[in-house]
Order: structure tokens, then sequence, then C-alpha cells
């Protein structure tokens, strides 16, 4: 493994960013904004000295000291220098402050043969530096040598922030700062922790201990049910539920798991050694069910339950209910000594409030029009106690409607929502962008998904130069409702921290594809070293059904030379003892195959399940007059599968001549599209289909590619063997939320894509 990372280190990995002489063998990520690679190295050892000219840097130093113990087994020198003394001679890291460098956090770092040296604008700039030196580093060993090099680098966005949800499913003290680690390494400085909902209480507020004692516990929901059933199926442990979450008494047991205060307060300080700000979440007044089932007169009807699309909300027209809320949040205060909380406020279902004589009265008495803006009269009265306290309020993009308030963070998620980011910035208000679309790391992934993320142009459209400085900067989420191990969290994050990084960090134009993907095999053996349960790189050139004329050849390319590839054709789940992958073969007849990737320590990825069918090509029909574009049938239904779309009326019929969403088609898209497209020549042709939720695609009345189902932005690929002229299709849609979208691509087997308009769409 060292080996073939070592080849691949120095004959891919190039730094190209501004360099003004070659970068060779540099891989940092995200990527500095100036790299000047020199001649020469520099080493450090256990003589090396830590040096800062400023007292402000000294945490900064004592970190840099921890990270070399923890690699090399000793510690270098500590010992700082007032301003203007000279720096300690040769062998020397030297911290120091520069407050004419670019605004934000800026920094310098220059490695010579003599010792290092770093400039930053403040001490967090110059813990960014530690981490490109972290990069730089090994992970393990006590052969210290660095590469001499000039870097002068500086973020896009003030805030690059990542959320990890502790409510849906619980980390332990210690997994929480593996995250905060990995996130520092990316050079991310927001952790947002969601610490409340629906699922459980996770925070511990000494003036209710009952919800911790209680409202942290819960049987086994949908999710953790769905969660074992994979375990098995896949022989996954990455979906088991961990042992030490579980509480049993008698027979009955519970999963669950809280953070005392103490626990906080020492995560909090984690963090903020490595430059990071936590931001807790107590998300209301919806998503309160756990609190509620222990102290149900916070709701309407003193109970918890369920509305058409969520769980029912606290009520606001309660004054105990205001009351609880202020005793939670003053308690979270004094925990978290950032700035900024979150509040949450989003999917709050109001029906309760319609019928409820406590939420009437307090429509009545404040002149509120309607629920909607009792929702935006709650969010008022929270910030108005928060800014009271020293804080500023977060939520979700929810907080628009209703009326916001001059001075809340919009944190806008709902990509659907295209005018939500507009609507805030308009009127001065923060926004930080985390669009569901792309910045979910807990939707499933595909072979396209990574490089959807890096090429996020995540600012949207149409804003001034006076909004877009309302941008506060971006955000990754992981929703943890199937994610029950942390093993798990690291699967859906990893990669995808990496390109997200780089968005965070570097403007539109630095960001380069392909610099940035063959660069990546460095960055999964740092991660291998680190015990990182990451996602692999997608196969190339593999899809779900595969057509061949005749013989073909298989070839599973994989990117990571470390990674090894194990197969069955018998439908089983593939473990160490299964068929290893070799090299290319032969195939002349239809097959099956269920492959597995495990990485270098042996531990199992997920599984890809691809068949390869030998075929003939398809006939091509006559058309008799036929019109232009392919016709449309509205089902207006919210569905789950797309075998239950024609079960429902048609609506609205409409003709199209793109496969795209006809104006007019409301929230409930279940839809169905007919016709024929033209092919130009005899040839194996891959279809690309993408949607959010789920879709299928016919030919010929075969299935060609099957990405059915409740999901988030997923694209799949299959391929056919059709003749020149013209073939009958019909695919099926349905998006559950309004926020979805619809997607095909065709190409021929040279590659050269058809475009799906104008005379090649027939009904």
């Amino acid at each position: 493994m060292k080996k073939n990372l070592l080849i691949f280190l120095i004959g891919a990995c190039l730094i190209s960013c501004r360099e003004k002489k070659e970068t060779g063998k540099i891989a940092i990520v995200p990527r500095p904004v100036e790299l000047i690679l020199q001649e020469g190295t520099c080493t450090l050892n256990a003589e090396t000295r830590i040096e800062y000219g400023d007292p402000a840097l000294e945490p900064v130093a004592v970190y840099l000291q921890t990270v070399i113990r923890e690699i090399a087994g000793y510690e270098p020198v500590l010992s700082g220098v007032k301003t203007g003394d000279s720096v300690h001679p040769g062998n020397t890291v030297f911290f120091s402050l520069n407050e004419t460098l670019r605004e934000g956090d800026a920094y310098r770092l220059e490695i010579h043969p003599k010792g290092v040296q770093v400039e930053a604008v403040n001490p967090r700039s110059a813990l960014l530096a530690v981490q490109t030196l972290r990069q730089l580093l090994p992970v393990h060993g006590a052969d210290l040598t660095l590469p001499a090099l000039q870097i002068t680098d500086y973020p896009t966005w003030e805030w690059r922030g990542l959320m990890l949800d502790a409510a849906r499913h619980f980390w332990s003290k210690a997994e929480v700062k593996r995250f905060i680690d990995l996130m520092a390494l990316y050079k991310f400085n927001k952790f947002h922790w969601h610490l409340t909902d629906d699922q459980g209480w996770r925070i511990e507020i000494k003036k209710y201990p009952q919800l911790t004692e209680k409202a942290a516990w819960r049987h086994y929901n949908n999710h953790d049910r769905e969660c074992m059933r994979l375990a098995e199926k896949e022989s996954n442990d990455d979906f088991r539920l961990p042992e030490d979450r579980l509480r049993k008494t008698g027979d009955t047991v519970e999963y669950g798991g809280f953070y005392t205060q103490e626990e906080i307060r020492e995560v909090v300080a984690y963090a903020a050694e490595r430059g990071i700000d936590v931001i807790p979440e107590i998300d209301m007044p919806g998503h309160f069910s756990a609190a509620i089932s222990v102290i149900p007169e916070l709701a309407c009807f003193n109970a918890t339950g369920w509305g058409r699309e969520f769980s029912a909300p606290i009520c606001p027209g309660k004054e105990g209910t205001l009351a609880f809320c202020r005793d939670v949040y003053s308690e979270v205060f004094e925990l978290f000594p950032y700035e900024y909380v979150h509040l949450g406020a989003d999917e709050v279902e109001k029906d309760n409030w319609k019928k409820c004589p406590h939420c009437r009265a307090r429509i009545r008495a404040n002149g509120l029009k309607d629920e909607k803006e009792l929702q935006a009269w709650f969010v008022k009265q929270m910030e108005v106690f928060f800014r009271g306290n020293g804080k500023k309020m977060i939520g979700w993009d929810e907080i628009i409607d209703g009326g916001l308030s001059e001075t809340a963070t919009v944190m806008w998620w709902r990509s659907w929502v295209k005018n939500a980011v507009h609507r805030a910035t308009e009127q001065g208000n923060e926004v930080i962008l985390a669009p569901n679309s792309h910045c979910y790391f807990d939707y499933k992934q595909d072979y396209s998904t990574l490089r959807k993320l890096y090429e996020l142009e995540i600012v949207p459209k149409g804003l001034t130069p006076g909004q877009r400085k309302q941008i506060k900067g971006v955000q990754g989420n992981t929703w943890a409702e199937w994610i029950p191990s942390y093993k798990r969290v690291e699967y859906l994050t990893m990669p995808r921290m990496l390109a997200f990084s780089e968005v965070a960090w570097r403007s539109d134009s630095l960001r380069n594809w392909e610099e940035f993907y063959i660069g990546l095999p460095v960055q999964f053996g740092r991660l291998d070293e680190l015990g990182v349960n990451y996602r692999p790189l997608d196969l190339e050139n593999v899809y779900t059904s595969n057509a061949f004329v005749g013989e073909t050849t298989v070839e599973w390319k994989q990117p990571l030379p470390a990674v090894q590839l194990r197969y069955t054709t018998d439908g089983s789940v593939p473990d160490e003892h299964s068929a290893l992958y070799a090299g290319p073969f032969k195939l002349t007849e239809s097959r099956e195959y269920t492959i597995r990737f495990f990485r270098p320590n042996g531990s199992a990825a997920d599984i890809v399940r691809t068949a390869y069918r030998k075929e003939a090509y398809r006939s091509a029909v006559e058309l008799t007059d036929p019109a232009a574009g392919w016709k449309c049938a509205w089902h207006e239904a919210v569905v789950n599968s797309c075998d239950e779309i024609e079960k429902i009326p048609v609506k609205e019929e409409y003709t199209v001549e793109s496969l795209r969403v006809p104006e007019g088609v409301g929230g409930k898209r279940a839809l169905v599209y007919t016709g024929y497209l033209w092919i130009g020549k005899a040839d194996v042709y891959t279809f690309s289909l993408g949607s959010d939720d789920g879709s299928q695609l016919y030919l010929h009345g075969e299935l060609a590619v099957d990405n059915d189902g409740p999901h988030g932005p997923v694209t799949l690929m299959g391929q056919m063997a059709l003749e020149k002229g013209w073939h009958p299709v019909r695919l099926y849609y349905f998006d559950m939320n309004n926020g979805g979208f619809i997607d095909l691509k065709i190409s021929d087997s040279g590659g050269m894509n058809i475009e799906l308009t104008g005379d090649l769409l027939k009904h």
C-alpha cells in the first residue's frame, strides 16, 4: 500500500494554484491560494524549539507541540519570546502575528532548511497553518521531514461549518471529538451540534432532570429497526446499534444517551483548542416530541402527537411553555461561549395551533393574522431573550415565513425555496448557505455526488453586491435518522468533507475538479492511517445494468490502489474469502455480480450490484405522422413508488419538448412521460437517470434504469443496445416534497451525449 501511494504521490499529485514553480508532490486540502515549492527540506525532531512572538499565540504553540507528540512520541521544546526578540537560530518553529496580512483568517507559512515560520492575522489563522503542517507531516513516525515551500493562504468564507445530528442517533464524547479533529484537519471552523429532536433529548438541563432521565431514551423506532435489518441483509456492522447506547430494564430495551454539562464543556474547550466554535441547537417550536413526552403540558393539548407531516409542536400560547424555553436556553448559554445559537424553527406542524384556545388567544392579543405569524411571533420572542443574554440567533429558513426579524441569521436549507436567500439578504439579514440538494451528507451517494458537490456554485444568482456581503458562509449537514453508528457517520461524510472544504475555502474560480480528484489518493492514504471509515471512490464505467453485443471486456477501475474488490456471482454478499478481482476479463454470456470494497485494514464498505446483459440490438419502430415532444401526464398525488402513480387519476396532460416539469404542476408531483426517442445509429447507449425522489426509465417496455423509492438526489445508470430509428420510452417520476428534480442524459459508446430536445422527441 505504501509503495503504491508513494508512486502516486510522486507522479500525480500536483498543486497548480498560482504556482511560480512546480509544486510536485504536495497535496493539501483545501488547496492553498498560493504555494511555491522550494529546494531542500526541513526536519523536525526532539531538539526542535517552538517559539512565539505574542502571548496570544501560546495555545497555538501548545497545540502544535501536542500534534508532534501524537505523531512522533516526543515533544519539541516550548519557549515563548517577546515581540522584537530574535528568533532562536535553527531548528525552530516560530509563530508571529502580522495584522497587515489580508483580513480574515489569513496566514503565511514558510518552511526552509533551518526551520518553520508562521505569520498570521490572529491566533485562529495560526491554527490553520498548523493544520497545513499536519497534512505535510506523516500520521505516525519519528521522521518529520517537511518540503521547503512558501504558502500564502486565506479562506473565501468566514463561516465554514459542519452540522452533526446527535438527536436521532447519539454519539459519545470521544466520537464527537474525533469528528471535530477531522473538521480541523480540513479547516472547518464552525461545529453545529443538533442536540434535541423528536427522537431524543441529548443535553443535561439541571432544572428539568426528567429530560435526560427519560426523554433521552426511546424504544426502537422504525429507523432503528430498518438499520438493524440492513445490518443483517448487507452483513454491514456500520448499521448496528452500539451496545453502549442500549439501556435494559427487565425485558425492555431502550436506545439513547446524553451529554452531561461537564462533557459539553469539555467538547467545547476541545474544539476551541482547534479553532472551532460550537453552535448548539435546541430545536423549537417543532421537533419537540421527546420533551413533550415527559412534560406534556408543553403541548397544546397536553400530549405528543403527529400532524399531516410533522410532530405536534409546543404551545406558544401558554406562558409556561415560554418560561420552559427560556429556562432551557439559560442553561445552554452558560455552556456555549460562542455568540451564535441555533433555534431550529423548521418543519412546524401548525394544525393544533388552529384549534388550541391558548394559541387563538395569543393570535388575537397580538393582532396576528394566522399560525404563520404566530410562529414568527414565537421566534421573535426567543430572539429578544437571546439578545438580552448576549447571543445572536440562527434559524432554518422557515423563520422567514410570517415575518423575519431584522437581526436573525437565516440558515438556508430548502433548495426548492429559490427566493429565500434573496428575501433575507434584501432585508439585510445574514445568511448561511446549506442547500439540501448538495449539502446534506446523509443523502445517498452515487458516482456523481462528489463532483457535483465540489463544483457547486453555492451562492444563488441574482444577488446584488450588497446582498452578497450578507452571505456569512456555508455549511454541510449530517442528519442521523439512518446513521446508527459513528462508523456510518464517517462513511457518509468522507470524502464529501474533503470536497466541501474546497467549497468553503476557495472561490469558484480557483477550484479545479481534475486537479482535486487526482490528489485524492494521497488524502485517502492519510485517512487509512487515521482509521477513518471512508466511502471508497466509485468504480469507473460500471453501471446498474451493462449491455453488450457478442462479447465484452469487464474492467472495474478503482482509483484507490490500496482498496481491494471482492465479488460473488450468486447474489450473496461478498466477504474476505470471496473472489478477488485481479484485472480485466472477457465475458460472453449474461451475468450478475455483487461487488464489495475492502479497505487496507480489511474493513468492508457498501456493496455494488451490477448486471452484464448479452443482447441483440432492439429493433426500431415505424411512426406515422408523429407530433413533436413527449406527452406528460400529471397524477396529482403523494406516492412512495413509481408503480403507485398510474393508480391515481390523471389531473392534467401536457406536451413537453424537453424533459422538464411542466408549468402548472403543483407540489404533489407524480408524472408519467411517454413518447419516442430517435437513435441515430446502432450502438450500446448509456442512460443516466437522476431524480429526487424516485424515477424509472423503460424502453420497449423493459426497465432500463430503476431509481425508484423516496430518496435525495441520486443518479443511476444503465445501458441498452438499440438500432437506428425510433424507440418507445416511458418514464416515471415522483417528488414527495416539491424540492426535487428529474434529469435524463444519454450517451453512445464513444461518450457522445445526445440532446433530448427538438426533433429527437416525438409522440
